[in-house]
């Protein structure tokens, strides 16, 4: 298959760029990638086409997507009275797999091809939720959510227990494109015990991690009077949860000696800009971040985030930096931070990229807007970004 039309390709400096080119896909794959005019008549695409690698999300939440909108609450008075009753509907498999279909269907609606998530803390419903995720041929790292103190009796479950069923997750392997992880909420909910074997797991399967770290002030509280007057992010070392594949969501109220241990470990936070936004949970320091060393992404973190494609989270990420007197991502910077860096930090290397013998997960855009003509093309298509110029989106070379 010959898909042509102007390509977003990888530029130096974490950007990108744009460029007229074709590509041949074969068997689910980017076999080739042309800079020129393409020889043939392309399957797809042409003049007025883009053609995009599919959007990467490195944090959300599979059960809250109907939660979308819940305003006027903290973290965690929000948790207690509309997330949590929200997850405990999962308790049925059935309902989970049927929410986790609607949810990824709104995901490529919005260009999201490849996302790491949470579901609850249901077996079942976990187990039904990477299976569908898998037949609907996504990449994606999806984990139990696990809790066993501070949350509903029905919510909560013995460590124990727990962990064996992620260990049985993490035997089983991958199902598909999708990848099991290690997943404990934050340590709000985990007791010592729990995080400890979830640093044990870890260690076991070389397995991928995702955690909260340091949403909200009253959090960092409850964690210090809950753990024995510990810093959260020294909690997380001791129990050997910093690890190159962890994504902690959030990472607001740290300090340099939190960084530092963060860098030294080569974990990345994801920022969810929109999220901490509408729970006015502060604003992550991106700068600051990176001027320490430590490695950053990007999350929609839905349903706290009220955003469900990345395009319009990358948006978000420009002014959260703005706001704060920071210099913000310049456009191609935030082009490629949804795609290739997302990708990158989540171990996807196959995916979000136009590369040779990467995976086919392609967008195929038309937009109505003279972005050619603009100052900044790149801007241009950001700014101006409507979902309804998606006019296909394309997973391992079959178009949906």
């Amino acid at each position: 298959m010959i898909i042509a039309g102007t390509l977003m390709l990888e530029a130096p400096m974490r950007q990108m760029r744009l460029a007229a080119g074709w590509l041949l896909v074969e068997d689910g794959r980017i076999v080739e990638v042309h800079e020129s005019d393409c020889p043939h008549t392309p399957d797809l695409g042409g003049d007025r086409h883009l053609v995009f690698p599919g959007f990467v999300d490195t944090h959300l939440h599979l059960p809250q997507f109907d939660c979308i909108g819940a305003d006027g609450l903290k973290l965690l008075p929000w948790l207690e009275q509309v997330i949590y009753p929200a997850e405990a509907q999962w308790e049925d498999a059935d309902f989970a797999g049927a929410a986790t279909e609607r949810a990824i269907m709104q995901l490529l609606a919005r260009g999201t091809t490849s996302f790491a998530a949470y579901t609850t803390v249901h077996h079942d419903a976990t187990r039904a939720a990477i299976r569908c995720a898998a037949e609907m041929n996504v990449r994606a790292i999806i984990g139990q959510t696990l809790m066993d103190q501070q949350a509903p009796p029905e919510l909560i479950r013995p460590a124990q227990q727990l962990l064996d069923e992620t260990e049985s997750l993490l035997s089983a392997g991958a199902v598909g494109r999708v990848t099991p992880a290690v997943t404990p909420r934050f340590a709000v909910s985990c007791s010592e015990t729990l995080l400890r074997g979830c640093g044990a797991l870890t260690r076991a399967y070389d397995a991928p991690v995702q955690t909260h770290l340091a949403e909200t002030q009253k959090e960092c509280q409850a964690v210090y009077d809950l753990h024995d007057k510990m810093d959260y992010t020294e909690l997380y070392l001791q129990a050997e949860l910093l690890t190159p594949r962890t994504i902690f969501g959030h990472g607001i109220w740290l300090d340099a000696a939190a960084r530092m241990l963060i860098a030294e470990a080569g974990s990345t936070i994801a920022h969810c800009p929109t999220a901490n936004a509408f729970l006015n949970s502060g604003t992550m320091d991106r700068h600051a971040h990176h001027m320490a060393h430590v490695k950053t992404c990007l999350g929609s973190d839905l349903g706290a985030g009220t955003e469900r494609g990345m395009v319009r989270v990358a948006q978000s990420m420009i002014q959260a930096a703005k706001s704060i007197g920071r210099l913000p991502p310049t456009p191609a910077e935030a082009w490629h931070q949804i795609t290739i860096g997302n990708a990158d930090a989540l171990g996807f290397e196959q995916v979000g990229r136009l590369q040779a013998g990467a995976e086919a997960d392609l967008l195929l855009i038309e937009p109505d807007v003279n972005w050619r003509q603009a100052v900044n093309p790149l801007a241009c298509l950001l700014y101006a970004w409507d979902d309804r110029w998606l006019d296909r989106v394309i997973l391992r070379g079959q178009v949906r």
